[in-house]
């Protein structure tokens, strides 16, 4: 019998992990401190769930630690009245997150298996207000823009096409750079340019299609 306390590890994960690392907004505190994250690891993960560690998926993809998934909610600061892009939906466990937050959630994810699934789990959960779309965020065409975007995948450089999604004053959390010295940043679109925001240094998977150009050797 399995008598692991997923609520007490949770509590801990919050108090221990999340906190200590500058997430103070009650709203983010709260959603993390209620999404049930073991439902959303693959089950021989289950007990690593809330642990500060990062979780594999199929594809090689994987569920960012909850440290990253934290900062990247208390970074875009998402209202009740905003709608949202997320570029990879990977489990589902952040797209949980961001619709308890937003009014509506679109989640994008190239792994057809990996959408389903994470919508089937969002559905459990009673997230009404989300949609995964099975699609390559470089064929993407929403035709609509977003109040914010989370990418959870990294990128050499920021995608052109990505700021075009962005609503006036909307904002994006993307990490970019090349490993393992990756930059989280969040992007402000702004008239004239973009203001970009340097938040931390982490080391998330690229997304596909956006990793280094090999350096040609002669």
């Amino acid at each position: 019998m399995n008598t692991f306390d997923f609520t007490q590890a949770r509590d801990l994960m919050v108090e221990q992990q999340i906190r200590p690392w500058n997430v103070l907004d009650p709203r983010v505190l709260e959603v993390l401190g209620s999404v049930p994250r073991e439902d959303y690891v693959p089950q021989a993960q289950r007990e690593l769930a809330y642990a500060d560690v990062t979780l594999p998926l199929a594809h090689g993809e994987v569920i960012m630690k909850p440290v990253v998934q934290g900062r990247a909610l208390e970074a875009l600061q998402v209202g009740p009245e905003e709608d949202v892009l997320e570029i990879g939906t990977g489990s589902g466990y952040l797209t949980d997150c961001l619709s308890r937050m937003a009014r509506e959630v679109l989640s994008i994810e190239r792994h057809a298996d990996l959408a389903e699934a994470a919508q089937a789990r969002l559905v459990r959960q009673g997230r009404a207000n989300v949609r995964v779309q099975h699609a390559d965020a470089f064929g993407f065409e929403p035709g609509r823009q977003f109040d914010a975007i989370c990418v959870t995948g990294a990128v050499t450089d920021i995608p052109a096409t990505f700021l075009e999604w962005l609503k006036p004053n909307g904002r994006m959390f993307i990490v970019r750079g090349h490993a393992p010295a990756m930059e989280a940043v969040l992007v402000h679109q702004q008239v004239n340019a973009p203001r970009i925001e340097s938040l931390f240094e982490t080391h998330v998977p690229y997304l596909a299609g956006a990793e280094p150009v090999p350096a040609f050797e002669l």
